[in-house]
């Protein structure tokens, strides 16, 4: 699938997003080819209000609709290679935002399920997806840390809010040998990156990656 970006003319953005994963991503430690190759493709500037639109590519969070926040590049680059996706893989994502995430999984996998509390945010995030070409992401409106069940079992959940714990129903949702990465932690705005394998029905691995400050995951099993 060829994505295009809206504002092609505009070569200042594709030089932008090249050096963001030349020396964001690639000058860091994210080896893995697919990811960058995504992250290199989506028009990141497409996901941000038009405000921010200039600050697309620098290595920081922005602000989107229902005061929630885009995550920084590398974050989301690290998150997604963590999960060691493969091109027949579903992925479950918990947390659309504004559809960035989505979208760059979109072009490793070949299911992209997300899953989003706010509304009108959902409603922003299909538009945007729909509008740029990412035919294999679905966006739902609801509470993502009770997943999504129709679709399961998922190959990889990736979840883009801070919990007290890893949600019970997104771990039996996991496809044997699949894996979850995830924020946790006690603070509502302090965590850790935490990466759970399932080994085999009802046994899982669990591995602590890297601190992170995520905004708190809402929902039956979250905050």
């Amino acid at each position: 699938m060829e994505v295009t970006d809206s504002n092609a003319g505009d070569e200042d953005y594709a030089a932008r997003r090249r050096a963001m994963v030349r020396e964001q991503l690639a000058g860091r430690d994210i080896r893995d080819a697919a990811v960058l190759g995504a992250m290199g493709a989506v028009p990141r500037e497409q996901f941000v209000l038009e405000p921010y639109r200039r600050l697309a590519y620098d290595d920081a969070p922005l602000p989107i609709p229902a005061n929630q926040t885009i995550s920084q590049p590398y974050i989301v680059a690290y998150m997604i290679a963590a999960l060691d996706l493969r091109p027949d893989d579903r992925v479950l994502e918990v947390g659309a935002g504004s559809g960035y995430a989505a979208a760059v999984l979109s072009l490793i996998v070949r299911e992209v399920y997300t899953v989003e509390r706010h509304a009108g945010l959902a409603r922003y995030a299909q538009e945007r997806l729909a509008r740029l070409g990412y035919d294999n992401v679905q966006v739902r409106h609801g509470d993502g840390t009770l997943g999504w069940p129709e679709y399961a079992p998922y190959d990889g959940i990736i979840v883009a809010a801070g919990g007290p714990s890893v949600p019970d129903t997104l771990r039996s949702q996991l496809a044997p040998g699949g894996r979850l990465v995830m924020p946790v932690g006690r603070s509502r705005h302090r965590q850790h990156l935490v990466r759970v394998t399932c080994v085999r029905p009802g046994v899982f691995e669990e591995e602590f990656l890297v601190p992170v400050a995520f905004v708190p995951l809402i929902g039956d099993e979250g905050w």
